[in-house]
């Protein structure tokens, strides 16, 4: 049977109308739905600040509110165009299984990034220390957390990464303590050291004075006589306060003529063994 182009390009414009007419309608529907869902998503967002919920759980929930929404959009798009999107949402479920099986690491990092906004590992704007980076939260997205390091580098960390290994949070407590070890010449005083440190600590108005401070002889090392100096601060003025403290004691121990060693050999000859290899 013989193919009837005629007729083909007599039903062009009819099919350009009826199906291009679905084509623009199924655009719009993916990009209107789109538009609004992030609008959703700001709106959730929002809501959850307002009610002074945490902002990582508020952006966490976010994108998994918008996840969903676009889902939707997609799915009404489709159905725009004439696919049969009951068979469709079928097959998405048959694909699903294999999918998941091939993206185990990409569920295994979701359920990781859901642990940790439900127990709180951490939180946006804090200083931690996990999978061997260390820097400031700067979001808990559903597969990743991006790190902020001290010199301005976005690291992406998968979420499992985190939650399999230790995580250290510096910035959970509103306390630290400064941990420093001055090392200082075996013929020092050690009252006057011990004095001279004390002052030095105390005359700075960012230790805690309600808190303790040690400090006292850890070690007789092999070139030193180790002092450890260990007063309290808030979290965020440890760095200022523990650069500050480390120049403050240096500069007064070298006006009391406090000698801080560096690691040396002493190295002693026997005139006796020097004698004996002299042939007679």
């Amino acid at each position: 049977m013989e193919f009837d182009y005629q007729k083909l390009l007599e039903r062009v414009p009819e099919l350009v109308v009826e199906y291009g007419l679905q084509l623009l309608a199924a655009i719009a529907i993916f990009i209107i739905g789109k538009w609004v869902a992030k609008i959703l998503k700001g709106f959730f967002v929002k809501s959850l600040n307002k009610a002074k919920v945490d902002a990582t759980v508020a952006n966490f929930a976010g994108n998994l509110v918008y996840g969903a929404l676009f889902a939707f959009v997609i799915i009404a798009a489709l159905g725009q165009v004439g696919i049969q999107t009951a068979s469709f949402v079928a097959m998405l479920g048959a694909a699903g299984l294999a999918i998941g099986l091939a993206l185990q690491g990409s569920l295994s990092n979701f359920a990781a990034g859901v642990l940790m906004v439900l127990f709180r590992h951490c939180k946006e704007g804090d200083f931690i220390e996990a999978a061997g980076v260390a820097g400031v939260v700067d979001e808990v997205t559903i597969f990743c957390t991006k790190l902020r390091t001290g010199d301005n580098k976005v690291v992406i960390v998968p979420n499992s990464a985190i939650l399999d290994g230790n995580i250290t949070n510096y910035s959970a407590l509103p306390e630290r303590r400064i941990d420093l070890v001055i090392g200082v010449g075996y013929d020092a005083d050690l009252a006057q050291t011990k004095r001279i440190l004390r002052e030095e600590v105390e005359s700075d108005p960012r230790i805690l004075k309600d808190k303790d401070i040690t400090i006292g002889v850890s070690e007789l090392a092999d070139s030193s006589v180790n002092f450890v100096v260990r007063p309290w601060v808030k979290t965020s003025d440890y760095w200022p306060t523990y650069f500050d403290l480390l120049e403050n004691i240096k500069n007064a121990l070298d006006e009391a003529n406090i000698n801080i060693p560096y690691p040396q050999i002493d190295l002693h000859v026997s005139n006796d063994l020097a004698l004996a290899k002299v042939p007679a």
